[in-house]
């Protein structure tokens, strides 16, 4: 029998979680020819969210991971890939806007041949009208800028199977942008559709300026655009003033000295500051995430777990 190792990260989902459970056994228990296993992150949680595992993992068909505190849901993802051993593996979110219905049809993506199948909202009616026109800009940008292609509204919530996990964790970066990972990785994906629903219970982790960071971290993580055109504009600044150089040498000694064009001079000045702070901003980017690497600290830690065998070698005891 097949096994289906189905991963969720959580962080403060304690209003959410045990009816998250419920649901998803639901689909779970009707789906025959595969034993299928939860296993749960707690992303250093404030609530009582890993009690309320603790409780749902007496169960034989769920474990949990607990980190030490709250290293981000790239973080637990990885850990949950990385902990897994089925034969495929589901990554869903605890708050029920991936919706469990989905997983037969994933099932079924994967018999078909296909190394993943992977979801996509098809509408975002729940979010403001700012965060979808940003969201919007967002993956046109990242497709064009970098060697990932990701669909407008892909998600975490996708399965794999057993070659392209293995490939994910392969991939140890600390500075994790997970949606570039799984499109940088390659593999067969068969994309399916799914409506916009709203949390079950509890709120959203994500506010606009977390996205924003998010978004450029994933810009980042995957395309040395910025710097290029940081050069470009670099070079184009530098010709231009070289440019004006000429012009107000050959003006003075045509014309005579010239005085006025203080306003012109501090314009001048202060664009070219601005560039300048505005390129040293992209290149402390870059710079910061080899930093962060460099240091080559791990990717979470464990304070508590109920695996036997975790394959983690940061396990606090």
């Amino acid at each position: 029998m097949k096994k289906i190792d189905i991963v969720v990260p959580c962080y403060n989902e304690s209003e959410v979680i045990n009816l998250f459970y419920r649901e998803c056994k639901k689909v779970t228990d009707k789906i025959e020819g595969y034993n299928i296993r939860y296993l749960f992150i707690d992303d250093g949680s404030s609530d009582d969210t890993l009690s309320k595992l603790k409780g749902i993992c007496e169960n034989p068909d769920a474990d949990y991971i607990s980190f030490s505190r709250n290293f981000g849901k790239e973080a637990a993802m990885y850990s949950g890939l990385k902990n897994t051993a089925g034969d495929m593996v589901v990554l869903m979110d605890s708050d029920l806007q991936h919706p469990p219905a989905l997983l037969p049809q994933m099932i079924k993506g994967i018999e078909e041949g296909y190394d993943c199948t992977a979801t996509y909202r098809a509408t975002r009616d729940g979010d403001p009208p700012l965060r979808i026109a940003f969201t919007n800009r967002f993956y046109k940008l990242v497709n064009k800028i970098s060697d990932v292609n990701m669909p407008n509204g892909a998600g975490d919530f996708r399965m794999m199977n057993r070659k392209m996990v293995n490939a994910v964790v392969a991939m140890s970066e600390v500075q994790r942008f997970s949606k570039g990972i799984f499109s940088w990785v390659g593999f067969k994906t068969k994309w399916i559709a799914f409506q916009d629903v709203e949390r079950a219970a509890g709120r959203t982790k994500w506010s606009f300026w977390k996205l924003f960071i998010y978004a450029v971290d994933g810009i980042t993580a995957f395309s040395t655009a910025p710097l290029r055109l940081a050069s470009v504009v670099g070079a184009c600044v530098s010709f231009s003033a070289f440019i004006y150089l000429i012009y107000v040498i050959l003006k003075t000694l045509i014309c005579g000295k010239d005085f006025p064009g203080f306003a012109s001079v501090v314009t001048l000045i202060l664009f070219i500051g601005g560039f300048i702070i505005l390129t040293c901003g992209i290149l402390g980017e870059y710079i910061a995430k080899i930093y962060m690497e460099v240091k080559n600290r791990p990717v979470y830690l464990i304070g508590e777990t109920s695996l036997k065998d975790s394959k983690e070698d940061y396990e606090i005891k």
